[in-house]
Parts: C-alpha cells; sequence; structure tokens
C-alpha cells in the first residue's frame, strides 16, 4: 500500500546545505587534533588530501545521483544498477552509520556541555537531547531545516571567530612555535606520518552522503550545489585549523587535549570567555549532527519501505508530511546501542568508522555500475572512470589505515553488522521464509489439529498477499531476451506472482505481430508467474504512469522500466520512483 503524501515545500540552497554541513563541519571538533597526533606538522597535508579525494566524490556522487535523483544514496544506486540484496547491503551498511553518528554526536555534545555546566548525567542528557529531535523530525523536514539553518550560522559564526583569533595571536607572538615544531622529526617515514594522518582525517567528511538521502525533498538543482558548498568548507576549514594549531601550541600538547581540542586552543588564543563559546557552539553543532542522521535515515528508510523491504505499515505519514513510525524506529534503536555501550566513545567509533568509509565505497563501485549497465542514462556531469577508480582507492587506503590502527574497531562493527543485515535480509526475503515457516508447522504441528490449522491460514493469508501485488514493466515491443531478463529479475528479487508487461502506444502505431507470438513462449517458460500484456494508448511520461498507478492500485516503486537514452523527453525523478532494471 503506498503511503498517503503530504505536499510540502521544498529545500533551497542554504537550508540544504546547513542539514549536511552541520555534520561535515563538526568534524573539525575532533578531527585536525587526530590528524596531529599522527601526522604532526604535516597534518595539513593530509587534511588537503582528503579534500582532494572528497573532489574525486563531489563528481562521483554528481554523476550518480543526477542520474538517478531519488532518495536512498548507495541504496538506491545500487538498486538500479544491482540486485535488492546487494543495495540492502549498502542501505544496512547506511543506517548503522546514521546510528552510531546520531548517539555519538548527541553524546559528545553534552560531554561538551558538561565541561560548561558539569551538574548533569551525560547518558540521561544524551537520551532528552535525542527525544528533542525526535519530535522536532516528526514536526517535519521543513521545521527541522530552520533549526539546521540556525544551527549551522551560528557555528560557521564561532569557527570564524576562533580562526580569526588564531590569525590575531601569531600576529602578536610570531612564528617561533611553528618553526620549532615544523623541525621537530616525526615518527617513522613522513609518508607513513601521511598516510596515518590521512586514514584518521578521513573521517571529517562524515555527512558527505546525506544530501542524496533526502534528493526528493530539495528543490531541481539544489544536490550538486551542496556537494559544492560541503567541499569548499572541508578544503578551508580542517587544513586551516591544522596550521593554526601546530603554530600556536607544541605538539606534545594537542594529543592531551583532543576530546575538546577546539576548546583548548580557544583558551589559548582568546582566554577563557572564547573557550566557553567554542564549547557551547560544539554542543550546538553536534546536536545539528544528530539531527542530520534523523533526517538522513529517515528519507533512506522510506524508499525502502517503498520498495517493500520493510512492513508497508511504518510509512503511515502525519500532516506536516513525516514518517512518525520510522523516526521512533530509528530513535528506539538508538536508545538500544547508547544503553548497550553505557555512551563509550570507542564502540561507536568502531561502527561509525567502517560503516561510513564502506557507505562510500559502495557508492564509488555503483557509478562505475551505472557506467556500464546504465551507460545511455542521461546525467548533468560525468566522473571519469579514472577519477572514480582513485576515489574508491583513497576509501581502501582509509579503511585499512583505521583497521590498522584499530584492529578492535572491525570486531565491533561486526558485532553490529551481522545482526541488523540479518533482520534486513528476514525482509528481503520473507516470502521463503514464510513457506518455510509453512513446512515447519506441518510438520511439528500435524498432531495438534487446531494450532496448525490456525498458523496455516494465517502464514498462508500472507503469502497470498505478499504473491498479490501486481508489478509493472513498461516494455517499447523489447525482444522476448530483454524480457526474459526482466521476469529472472522480477523472480528473484520482488515478492510477486503477478506481472503486468505494458506497451504504451500512440494512436498511428502498432506493434510488430512477432511480439505478441514470443509473449507465448514466456507464458509457458514461466509458469508460476500470472503475465498480463496490455496495450495502453497514449504518449509513455509522468501522466500515463500516474494515471495506471491510480487505476491499478499499484505503487510506482512496482514499477520499471529500460535505461532511457539522452532523447527521453522527461526526466528519470519525473517519473514518481519508476525504477530501472534494464
Amino acid at each position: 500500500m503506498e503511503a498517503t503524501h503530504v505536499h510540502t515545500k521544498k529545500l533551497g540552497q542554504l537550508e540544504a546545505t546547513a542539514i549536511c554541513g552541520n555534520d561535515i563541519t563538526s568534524s573539525c571538533l575532533y578531527v585536525s587534533a587526530l590528524c596531529i597526533v599522527y601526522a604532526g606538522q604535516y597534518a595539513f597535508i593530509s587534511l588537503l588530501i582528503v579534500g582532494l579525494v572528497l573532489y574525486f566524490f563531489r563528481k562521483i556522487y554528481g554523476e550518480a545521483v543526477g542520474a538517478l535523483p531519488l532518495n536512498g544514496g548507495a541504496y538506491n544506486i545500487l538498486l538500479n544498477t544491482t540486485s535488492k540484496g546487494n543495495a540492502s547491503v549498502a542501505a544496512c551498511l547506511t543506517i548503522l552509520s546514521y546510528m552510531a553518528t546520531a548517539v555519538l554526536s548527541a553524546s559528545e555534545a553534552m560531554h561538551y556541555l558538561y565541561s560548561v555546566f558539569p551538574h548533569f548525567p551525560v547518558v540521561i542528557a544524551t537520551i532528552i537531547l535525542l527525544t528533542i529531535f525526535l519530535f522536532l523530525t516528526i514536526g517535519g523536514i521543513k521545521e527541522s531545516s530552520k533549526v539546521s539553518l540556525a544551527i549551522f550560522i551560528i557555528h560557521l559564526s564561532a569557527l570564524a571567530l576562533l580562526i580569526g583569533s588564531g590569525i590575531y595571536f601569531l600576529l602578536v607572538n610570531g612564528l617561533d612555535i611553528a618553526s620549532i615544531n615544523f623541525k621537530m622529526p616525526v615518527n617513522g617515514s613522513i609518508t607513513n606520518a601521511l598516510f596515518l594522518g590521512f586514514s584518521t582525517a578521513m573521517l571529517g567528511i562524515t555527512g558527505f552522503e546525506t544530501s542524496a538521502n533526502f534528493i526528493e525533498e530539495q528543490e531541481a538543482g539544489v544536490f550538486p550545489k551542496t556537494l559544492r558548498n560541503m567541499w569548499y568548507l572541508v578544503i578551508i576549514i580542517n587544513p586551516l585549523i591544522a596550521i593554526i594549531a601546530v603554530s600556536i601550541m607544541p605538539i606534545s600538547e594537542v594529543a592531551g587535549h583532543d576530546s575538546a581540542f577546539l576548546s583548548f586552543m580557544a583558551t589559548k588564543t582568546g582566554g577563557n570567555w572564547l573557550a566557553t563559546v567554542i564549547s557551547i557552539d560544539a554542543a550546538l553543532v553536534l546536536s545539528g549532527a544528530v539531527l542530520t542522521a534523523f533526517i538522513g535515515v529517515n528519507g533512506l528508510m522510506k524508499r525502502m519501505a517503498l520498495d517493500r523491504i520493510f512492513p508497508q505499515k511504518i510509512l503511515k505519514e502525519s500532516k506536516s508530511g513525516s514518517t512518525p513510525r520510522i523516526l521512533i524506529t530509528f530513535y528506539i534503536l538508538c536508545i538500544s546501542i547508547l544503553l548497550i555501550t553505557s555512551g563509550k566513545i570507542g564502540p561507536l567509533a568502531g561502527v561509525y568508522t567502517i560503516s561510513f568509509l564502506s557507505v562510500m565505497a559502495f557508492f564509488g563501485f555503483g557509478n562505475l555500475l551505472l557506467k556500464i549497465k546504465r551507460a545511455k542514462l542521461p546525467r548533468p556531469e560525468y566522473a571519469p572512470p579514472s577519477l572514480v577508480l582513485l576515489g574508491i582507492l583513497g576509501i581502501v587506503i582509509a579503511l585499512y589505515g583505521n583497521v590498522k590502527l584499530h584492529p578492535q574497531y572491525l570486531v565491533v562493527f561486526l558485532q553490529y553488522f551481522i545482526p541488523a543485515f540479518l533482520i534486513i535480509y528476514f525482509f528481503l526475503k520473507r516470502k521463503a521464509v514464510i513457506h518455510y515457516l509453512l513446512l515447519y508447522i506441518n510438520s511439528v504441528f500435524n498432531t495438534i489439529q487446531k494450532i496448525a490449522v490456525f498458523s496455516r491460514l494465517h502464514l498462508t493469508r500472507e503469502m497470498r498477499k505478499l504473491n498479490r501485488q501486481d508489478f509493472v514493466y513498461f516494455t517499447k515491443g523489447d525482444d522476448i531476451s530483454v524480457l526474459n531478463k526482466v521476469i529472472q529479475y522480477v523472480q528473484e528479487n520482488e515478492i510477486t506472482q503477478k506481472l503486468k508487461i505494458v506497451t504504451v502506444l500512440k494512436e498511428e502505431h502498432l506493434l510488430n505481430p512477432d511480439f505478441e507470438r514470443d509473449l507465448e513462449t514466456l507464458y509457458r517458460a514461466y509458469p508460476d508467474i500470472r503475465i498480463e500484456y496490455l496495450q495502453v494508448k497514449g504518449e509513455f511520461g509522468p501522466e500515463i504512469i500516474d494515471r495506471l498507478s491510480k487505476e491499478w492500485d499499484i505503487p510506482k516503486n512496482f514499477m520499471f522500466i529500460g535505461s532511457p537514452t539522452d532523447r527521453f523527453p522527461h526526466r528519470l525523478q519525473d517519473l514518481g520512483g519508476v525504477r530501472l532494471i534494464i
């Protein structure tokens, strides 16, 4: 059953950038310090290399999401280029990343606030903060974006104040400390220092993937601008803070203050008043990162429910257009992971690091698949394959570096990833699960007739409900080999026994008579699928899709087409979620 959509005003450039920007700019609170610990005085170089890799991904995302402008990020790209199972792995990693982001950011925000007002329990305060943002996102994305924008402006102002204070400090006190630091030897070789610094600094781009998860809520043309704006922020702020830091304090002091590094910098350059300002700003922007996680995961899980991976019941919308059941589910998961880990940073960081970098890698691979399988699909920009491979290589190096530095992170990550993926896999394969449950009940409860009959009836009803869902493939008169691939895709990836093959013909056009004869072969080849062939008069486009969706009561997510060429007169996003499978 398709959700009832409520018309909401879409987000402009500033609001969309703020939602993602709060996450990506909150990284400066810790990433510069971590990078200096490993790369020393050369940390700014590692951070600039991160900016280069992010530039590659700016192109990668621009092409992939521009070609398939639907919510879901890496999940959406893989869903339209490979199987639903592969897409679900990327979705699982993205959800884990958002869970860790929300809990880690909320906990760190309360720790910063605790340093200013040390009179409250941090874990309880973290739960209260998560609850506040739950209700804020239930209120609707437009209202949430206003809060994000206010936090974003305050944060950039605070950073500008800190950077200005650092530059003034250097003008007054000179570059003696910088001279000493840049003459110091690094641990091991410079190459190794840059490698380790780069690996830790890659956490400074978390949030970059979020814009792709709510692209349908953005105005036309906003998405590439959000990528550009985030890239500017990363390439300017983090290297600049690292250069100022190694110019105003001995490198040995950094490691002892990495948990509240910017506050320590502020104390050095402006005094306690500036440190208080930075601490309050840190609590605010980290809270903004929590909001980013809620908005990003809402767009992703909504898309997965529309594709029948998650139950349709979670799609029920509020008057504001939000989906409270998705948000409450995510909130419960966040509270559970907070209580299980007791708010400890280490386990959360392990999940956060590996899941986020894996999602980025999946996006790179999705871009390559898009070039191979959807070569004719129009796209606003093009990322050369060499650039895509360099981007993926950068992510793989960062993954290796983080696992090398913290091998325990991999174990912690798997402890969360495996159960999460098994739950998603259960939903994905629930038709087979119900089938085996029926067999089990028949064998185990055969002697208890009433229980067996009741259970069989219930499970059989569920099986019929799943199989009754119609799917539609719009064909231009494809040959039998193409239609055979379509049916195979539906068998492998969807839960149904009903497929409508539809040709939209203009009044003056006639279909090749051989086509209908070929269909007879498919009827015999797939007796378990009820294949219905229909001819509809008209011109293929958003209007006829909308009409047929309402007339047949079939969600547009269950309608498929082949890859359109650049001569196709409509944008893919105007088709309302119709999927590409050939």
